[in-house]
């Protein structure tokens, strides 16, 4: 049974034993099961990653199976879950077991996913996917934890601590952390603070090479991705970042389109833009009409596929997407 991520709150848990969590947003699942989960079996979680049930199977099942008499409830967690588990899965589901709940935790599955389709057309069990966030509700949450807090802080520099997160509501909520732990008592924050605080995508340089291969700028966007030593996990943030600043672009083309002024489509954007980046944006507007971004979105999500299938080649095939959209002529 598919149930929205933000519908978990009316589901009562305690009555489904089989939950399926996938999707990028790792931030999010982390968050439902500590809010949802884990101070309710405290001292009863165990941790799995499909790899060792595969090689393990036997063991696996005789460690879930065995119960001492003052055992309450498990929580059974497996990460890093595909398509490999579904028939362990299905032998676990024939079992009928009780005082147990088992999570399986995901990232991408396509819609022909066995493991996927199983837990959406079985209405003994839930499924939620989990999106990426988009800027609009990084923004909120992170306005709601400086309002909690009674934390002042411009929405400039609001907007800067969010860019710097990378589209990331794990990497945000860590910061969120940082910046309590930092703070103590005072109740406001400055530039200099958060960025003596965040060291997020100022040493990966993600927004930079990002911000140049959208305003076409060849050079500098070669430059970068040469002088750093980008990971197999940097490539997925990088090409998220990509993602979420053509979705800002998409939005700004639409706004633009309307009113006929990019100064005042800038000057009134939600969220506002940073005072540093209104420069590169309006080069980026000046190559990017909508047909084009639209179809660069598709493609986004085409490369963060591949990128995903083939990580020992991730980094170049991110470099080469990169390169061509930054010599792409779209004007």
């Amino acid at each position: 049974m598919i149930v929205k991520s933000f519908e978990i709150n009316k589901i009562n848990i305690s009555k489904n034993n089989f939950f399926l969590f996938y999707g990028e947003n790792e931030g999010l699942k982390n968050e439902i099961i500590n809010n949802k989960f884990k101070n309710k079996y405290l001292g009863n979680i165990f941790r799995y990653e499909e790899k060792e049930i595969l090689s393990e199977k036997d063991s696996f099942f005789e460690s879930i199976l065995t119960k001492s008499l003052f055992e309450k409830e498990k929580l059974i967690i497996v990460s890093r879950a595909t398509d490999k588990i579904t028939n362990i899965i299905k032998e676990i589901f024939e079992k009928n077991l009780e005082d147990f709940k088992f999570i399986i935790i995901s990232e991408i599955l396509e819609k022909k996913s066995k493991l996927r389709n199983m837990f959406e057309k079985d209405k003994n069990v839930i499924c939620i996917p989990f999106y990426s966030d988009n800027n609009q509700t990084l923004n909120f949450i992170a306005q709601t934890f400086f309002k909690e807090n009674k934390i002042a802080i411009s929405q400039e520099n609001l907007n800067f601590l969010i860019e710097r997160c990378r589209g990331s509501r794990q990497n945000l909520n860590n910061e969120l952390n940082k910046i309590k732990n930092y703070l103590k008592d005072k109740n406001k924050i400055n530039i200099e603070e958060i960025l003596k605080l965040t060291n997020l995508s100022e040493n990966y340089n993600y927004s930079e090479l990002v911000d140049n291969c959208l305003a076409k700028n060849l050079k500098k966007t070669v430059n970068i991705l040469n002088e750093n030593n980008y990971s197999n996990e940097d490539c997925i943030l990088i090409i998220r970042t990509l993602l979420n600043k053509s979705k800002r672009l998409l939005k700004l083309q639409e706004e633009v389109k309307i009113n006929k002024s990019v100064e005042q489509t800038i000057k009134n954007f939600k969220p506002p833009i940073f005072w540093k980046d209104k420069e590169i944006i309006k080069e980026q507007l000046v190559h990017w009409p909508l047909d084009k971004i639209n179809k660069m979105i598709i493609d986004i999500n085409e490369v963060e596929l591949q990128i995903k299938k083939n990580s020992i080649g991730s980094l170049n095939i991110l470099s080469d997407f990169i390169i061509s959209q930054t010599r792409t002529l779209n004007n």
